[in-house]
């Protein structure tokens, strides 16, 4: 397989499916729902890509969850390199991941194991519902990949913390957009947090809108969205934050897909924000 600039982004089905049987490949299913964490592993053994592992967002693609940290904090880089290696993958596989569609699981994974500086790693374009539409087969039951030593390595994918938004913001040299779904960011409705709204400056691109059909939208077509979204940021200067670290991956993924190469992840998010009673929200009143 050639090594392309946009090895690290996207594999529709068709073209998984017609190398499903290459040696090199190793599959992971993300799948995980916020609101019942056993769901995704059930549905991961009622049917799957055939050869797929299963990684859980909480106990393989988050450290530990503290009072002082967001819902899904990034894990300790050693224990991660370890957990990689539990999972069976070596530097020379080529990783493919895969959640139930919207790609947000897989681009938390695929964006961890770029930070942990994996270069052969690609998302399964519309997920596990493109596999099927493809006429993909699917195997029942747990499989797993022998465990090998993975070497820990510094990737090019950089996070930040929450010194560094408010720093982007009231200096105006970053701009931050937050991957919710409006309703959240506006503050209307907080289903996972304990307090409702958005950073002070912050804008909102829910992570939704880089879909179509189940799948991303062209390069071209995100390109000039996303252009006119920074209007004259670099990619450097974005910041993709969510409520967790989780979705704000998948507004990375396509900036990354359609070459705005370089933007940072802010993994403690809206939940790690709040944690903290002197950081401004906008959108809504603090708890009392």
């Amino acid at each position: 397989m050639q090594k392309t600039n946009n090895f690290g982004c996207l594999l529709s089905a068709a073209n998984l499916l017609s190398r499903l049987n290459d040696g090199v490949l190793r599959i992971y299913d993300c799948r995980f729902s916020l609101f019942d964490k056993n769901k995704g592993y059930s549905s991961y053994l009622s049917g799957h890509i055939p050869g797929a592992s299963y990684v859980h967002l909480d106990n393989d693609l988050s450290g530990s969850v503290t009072p002082r940290t967001g819902r899904h904090p990034i894990p300790n880089v050693d224990r991660f390199t370890e957990r990689l290696g539990s999972l069976g993958i070596e530097r020379s596989n080529w990783v493919v991941i895969y959640d139930e569609g919207a790609c947000a699981q897989a681009a938390r994974f695929w964006w961890l194991l770029r930070w942990a500086g994996h270069e052969n790693v690609t998302v399964l374009d519309g997920g596990f519902r493109a596999w099927q539409a493809q006429g993909g087969t699917v195997t029942q039951g747990l499989e797993e990949y022998s465990p090998v030593t993975y070497p820990a390595k510094t990737g090019p994918f950089e996070s930040v913390e929450a010194n560094d938004v408010a720093e982007a913001l009231n200096t105006a040299t970053g701009l931050v957009i937050d991957a919710r779904e409006n309703r959240r960011f506006v503050g209307e409705e907080e289903p996972l947090d304990r307090i409702a709204g958005h950073i002070p400056g912050s804008i909102n691109r829910p992570f939704q809108n880089n879909l179509e059909d189940g799948i991303f939208k062209n390069p071209a077509r995100l390109r000039k969205e996303f252009e006119e979204l920074t209007f004259g940021h670099h990619p450097r200067e974005v910041i993709h934050m969510c409520g967790s670290g989780v979705t704000a991956c998948q507004n990375l993924l396509a900036m990354e897909h359609c070459g705005m190469t370089g933007s940072r992840l802010y993994v403690g998010s809206w939940s790690d924000w709040i944690t903290d009673p002197t950081r401004p929200i906008a959108g809504n009143a603090r708890d009392e």
